[in-house]
C-alpha cells in the first residue's frame, strides 16, 4: 500500500493538514526560479496509507499537497481540481482551503 507523511496543526478551530508522498520528503522542487522546499519540519508526522491521510485531508479547514500520490487521491475525491495543480519538477502540489 502507498505511504505519506501527514502533519496535522491545530490553532483554535483551524485545522492545518500538511501531506507529502514519502519518498520526495526532503528534497527541493525548482521550476525556473520558484523554489518549493518539501521540508521534514512542515510535512514530516506520522506515516500512514493514503486512504487514512484522506480522513484527514476531509475534516480540515487548510490542506497542503506534494506528490503524485496524495494529490491524485484529492482529485479523485473530488477535493481538488485537477487545473488548480502547480507541477513542480515534475510533482505536483495542491492547496485546499475551507472558508
Amino acid at each position: 500500500m502507498a505511504e505519506v507523511y501527514v502533519k496535522v496543526m491545530k490553532q483554535g478551530r483551524q485545522v492545518l493538514v500538511a501531506a507529502c508522498d514519502v519518498e520526495i520528503l526532503g528534497r527541493t522542487l525548482r521550476k525556473g526560479r520558484l523554489l518549493f522546499e518539501v521540508r521534514e519540519s512542515f510535512y514530516k508526522g506520522s506515516k500512514m496509507k493514503v486512504e487514512e491521510a484522506m480522513l484527514l485531508i476531509r475534516s480540515a479547514t487548510t490542506v497542503n499537497l506534494v506528490g503524485s500520490r496524495i494529490v491524485k487521491h484529492a482529485i479523485k475525491d473530488g477535493l481538488v481540481h485537477p487545473e488548480a495543480i502547480l507541477v513542480i519538477s515534475g510533482i505536483p502540489h495542491a492547496q485546499i482551503v475551507k472558508l
